[in-house]
């Protein structure tokens, strides 16, 4: 087949709005499928506590690689702000398939929520306990905020195995510190 990555961008550059937008959505769940599925097979295989752990491992590295390249794409410098983070936030891959929401806002704070998160929705519909995220999403968006800001610092409202109020699945505080 021979094909490279110049084919295969000109290939993209073909595609309607439309379908760049399915491609966009599909590779996110494609994404997401691939991280659940990663998670599972170690879980089986060494246990939750090994599993979170490597997890947590993963997405400290993981939060910045996107964050970084969020800025990129969106000609962003370190330092943007809560306004920066906002629109970071807006672009990550998961806010592609879930519920999000920005609330609270100021120039110094500001609160985040995941209304409906893709994962835990399943786990409930499948009539599973929901599964306890809060020591890998602590690293997550600290580390997501601090490397598009070093002056953010991230707390946790709620979040699994935190109970939570049925109108969202976590909730994170970001505030600007001088």
């Amino acid at each position: 087949m021979g094909a490279n990555l110049d084919e295969g961008v000109a290939l993209l550059q073909g595609l309607s709005k439309e379908e760049l937008i399915a491609i966009i959505v599909d590779d996110s769940k494609n994404w997401l499928a691939h991280d659940g599925l990663w998670f599972q097979a170690v879980d089986q295989k060494f246990g939750m506590e090994t599993a979170i752990e490597i997890d947590r491992a993963a997405w400290e590295k993981f939060t910045v690689v996107e964050a970084k390249r969020i800025m990129s794409r969106l000609g962003l410098e370190p330092g943007g702000g809560i306004p920066a983070l906002i629109e970071c936030l807006k672009h990550r891959l998961y806010a592609r398939l879930n519920l999000q929401e920005a609330i609270e806002i100021s120039d110094t704070r500001v609160v985040f929520r995941m209304v409906n998160c893709r994962v835990q929705s399943a786990r409930k519909r499948n009539g599973l306990p929901d599964f306890p995220c809060k020591t890998v999403g602590i690293v997550e968006y600290t580390e997501f905020a601090r490397t598009i800001d070093p002056r953010i610092e991230t707390h946790c409202i709620a979040c699994p195995p935190d109970l939570h109020p049925d109108d969202y699945w976590c909730a994170w505080e970001f505030v600007l510190k001088d």
